[in-house]
């Protein structure tokens, strides 16, 4: 009896996986393309011969998106391990001696806004440094690092007067937020969204009301900035934001609409005063991410 030969099954390449795993996660072709600095047309052939590879389809596309299939979702997952064992792997021996834990601290926004794409680049890039993330108040994060409870952290920062402490990595100005086609600033008192004292966003805002002696009343308390989001989507208040978290059901608020001109902030890296390799690294991903924020604004 003759057993039938069978083709081998084939491998499955990395550099395709991390192109479909970009996909997935930002929906666009064109988009995971700038991610995995190749061409529209070259991610187009990479997700093809996938499919033809598979024999199945992984995406459904449409005139503005793509979303994943059924057999596309369970490839996710297999990709994500797979690229995951990969760098787990190649870091043992070109980074071995880069492992440990880093205490990181960053304010509410960041946290929030940022953080979360820098540390899920960061740990595909150094598996074996593991970092610990504490959110607080600026004020709050100084305290800590000065007590050696943290070994990095992120804060924000009046632009004047001129702060000493820490290395500035990004500056940005503050506007009014007011929700898409909303009334809230048209209203007297104007009700404002904000946080307590010690909150830089708030000292500014409320001293250029005063200033300009318009009446206002605190409509929202919170400390989160996603709370505070709600707030102004829904139209019951406005809220000094930095103008990069200004979001499309949001609108910039301005002289025109009887709101003064808010001031710039600084955010700042603080550092521990022994710095290790791993802590290094974490400092230089966070530079890179805010570099390439500065680069696309």
């Amino acid at each position: 009896m003759t057993v039938p030969l069978r083709r081998p099954i084939p491998l499955l390449d990395n550099d395709v996986l991390r192109t479909f795993v970009a996909i997935a996660e930002t929906g666009n072709f064109s988009t995971a393309a700038d991610a995995v600095y190749r061409t529209p047309s070259a991610v187009s052939m990479q997700i093809k011969k996938l499919e033809e590879q598979l024999g199945v389809t992984l995406f459904l596309r449409d005139a503005r998106s793509v979303s994943l299939t059924h057999h596309g979702e369970m490839l996710l997952s297999y990709a994500r391990n797979m690229l995951a064992l990969s760098n787990e792997a190649v870091s043992r021996f070109i980074m071995p001696e880069l492992s440990g834990v880093v205490r990181l601290g960053a304010p509410d926004d960041i946290g929030e806004r940022l953080l979360p794409s820098v540390l899920k680049s960061f740990a595909a890039t150094y598996p074996g440094i593991m970092v610990d993330v504490t959110v607080d108040m600026s004020i709050g994060l100084k305290k800590r690092i000065e007590e050696q409870r943290l070994d990095l952290a992120l804060i924000n920062c009046a632009t004047r007067p001129f702060p000493t402490d820490g290395e500035i990595i990004y500056t940005e100005r503050v506007v009014w937020a007011g929700a898409k086609c909303g009334t809230a600033h048209r209203r007297d008192p104007l009700p404002i969204s904000i946080w307590e004292e010690g909150c830089i966003w708030r000292s500014d805002a409320l001293a250029q009301l005063q200033n300009n002696k318009r009446n206002y009343r605190v409509a929202f308390l919170s400390a989160h900035t996603m709370a505070q989001r709600a707030a102004v989507v829904s139209d019951l208040a406005v809220a000094p934001f930095p103008r990069s978290y200004v979001t499309e059901d949001m609108t910039i608020l301005g002289p025109n609409e009887g709101l003064p001109e808010l001031n710039t902030f600084d955010i700042r890296l603080l550092t521990s005063s022994q710095m290790t390799g791993p802590m290094a690294a974490v400092a230089d991903s966070i530079r890179y991410a805010f570099g390439e924020l500065a680069r696309a604004a």
